[in-house]
């Protein structure tokens, strides 16, 4: 195998890991009313069989990063695949929702040190080759929302033909065969000297943790309570100190100048509403498609597959061709409030609906929104710092887009919870939950799209050459 070869076989590799880490936030949404079933989970704490997998991947993005820089990315991205392999194994044997829970956040954590990895290898791979690295650098960003969107019709597939734990197995073969190729096609690496943040992990992941369960167990004990608003100042106190820790420490998880960096900041804040709108609409409109249309696991899945195929064209063809021609900001701002519209159009579905009506083309319309935000705003993110702080910054654009989509799931959980989403059998009470989070999910994509307009700095347009279609080789 020529070195030229290997070097995209190995990007092949890198895509392939992101796009696992991701598929597994979203292939469990048409699994999860079977889940709700086997596993007796109470509809309050569905959600954290998501919550659960994205609060340690997101928390544990930064120390996964620190860990590639000192122990070589090559090591860690495989210690990640064979833990991600672990959870997965236990998450398909699950007989309680402790042990689901529990080994969600173990593939979470498998994650955590897979996606910051990968990125670290791309660089390496092809950092010397400007003309390649954007190519690669874009196949990467397209395969994150691929996933994601993806895993919702393979989940529809699996729990219809098969069962919903292989969901979880579907992952051990793919870990084998990366393990297997690892070796064969990363570069190797090397080690270096420093210390981990441990205390900096630690009290970043406790501090989202308990935030996201705040928010998911105040419609149940109310949002006047005692114990919620003891949760929230807990995460708030954690947080804080992960921040006072950041500020004191020699080799932070996360040195806090890097936010200096024209448009880093901006961009990482239109990631994260990002993530904030658009989980929680995949969320709920598989449970619409299910628990009031009535539909069973594989055509549920099957009726997003128009959606996947939008993101698929809108990331590889429509994206680069539009940043190109206008810019990354007005992209930003433009796909976060198509993002908003398709959101509000799906509020308007009812009980006695149709996929044709109501689902639709409105999903087709905030699938749009989606391909055409999260490539400049990503792009935007990792290439505002320094070259050699490129890791860091990738670490933290997946942390903020995987807060977003914990701490929007939640909040709009709650939302739909109060709204009657937690009456199972009551269609007009379930309809009026769901819609209400669409509605919630609306305002924070147009939230996104007026903070994006207000803070990002107008890029100069790429060349014209840039729009060319993305090739491989």
């Amino acid at each position: 195998m020529s070195s030229t070869s290997k070097r995209w076989w190995g990007l092949g590799l890198i895509a392939l890991a992101q796009f696992m880490v991701i598929m597994d936030t979203s292939i469990i949404g048409v699994a999860l009313p079977r889940m709700q079933a086997d596993l007796g989970f109470s509809p309050e704490n569905l959600s954290w069989v998501f919550n659960a997998y994205v609060v340690a991947f997101g928390g544990l993005l930064l120390l996964g990063g620190r860990l590639s820089d000192l122990f070589g990315a090559r090591r860690m991205f495989a210690a990640g695949w064979l833990i991600l392999l672990i959870g997965s194994a236990i998450a398909g044997l699950a007989d309680s929702v402790a042990v689901e829970l529990t080994a969600r956040a173990v593939q979470g954590a498998g994650a955590a040190l897979i996606a910051p990895s990968a990125l670290t290898l791309l660089m390496m791979l092809f950092g010397t080759e400007p003309k390649e690295l954007t190519r690669a650098l874009a196949l990467y960003g397209a395969a994150a929302p691929a996933g994601g969107t993806a895993g919702v019709f393979l989940g529809g597939v699996i729990t219809e033909y098969i069962s919903w734990p292989w969901v979880f197995y579907i992952n051990i073969p793919v870990a084998v065969l990366a393990l297997v190729a690892t070796p064969a096609l990363m570069p190797a690496g090397g080690m270096r000297r420093g210390s981990l943040d441990v205390l900096g992990a630690l009290t970043v992941t406790v501090g989202l943790g308990a935030a996201v369960y705040g928010i998911v167990r105040a419609p149940e004990v109310g949002w006047a309570s005692g114990q919620t608003w003891l949760v929230l100042a807990g995460a708030v106190v954690a947080l804080v100190a992960f921040v006072a820790i950041q500020a004191v420490r020699r080799e932070p998880l996360m040195r806090l100048s890097i936010f200096r960096a024209p448009n880093l900041a901006a961009a990482n804040v239109a990631q994260l509403l990002l993530g904030a709108a658009w989980i929680p609409m995949w969320f709920f409109l598989n449970l619409y498609l299910q628990q009031v249309l009535g539909y069973s696991a594989f055509p549920s899945g099957a009726a997003l597959l128009p959606m996947t195929i939008l993101i698929m064209i809108g990331m590889i063809l429509l994206a680069p061709r539009a940043i190109a021609r206008f810019g990354p900001k007005p992209m930003v701002v433009t796909g976060l409030a198509i993002l908003a519209v398709g959101l509000g159009w799906l509020a308007l579905i009812r009980p006695d609906g149709s996929f044709t009506v109501d689902v639709l083309p409105a999903s087709l319309v905030a699938a749009l929104g989606m391909s055409l935000a999260f490539i400049p705003s990503l792009g935007t993110a990792i290439s505002s710092a320094r070259p050699e702080e490129g890791g860091l910054a990738s670490g933290i654009v997946n942390t903020s887009y995987q807060v977003g989509s914990a701490l929007g799931l939640a909040a709009m959980t709650a939302v739909a919870s109060s709204a009657g989403a937690d009456r199972l059998g009551d269609l007009p009470a379930l309809t009026d939950g769901y819609s209400a989070a669409f509605v919630g999910a609306g305002f924070i994509a147009a939230a996104g799209a007026v903070t994006a307009g207000l803070t990002l700095r107008a890029a100069k347009r790429q060349p014209a050459s840039d729009a060319e279609p993305l090739r491989v080789g």
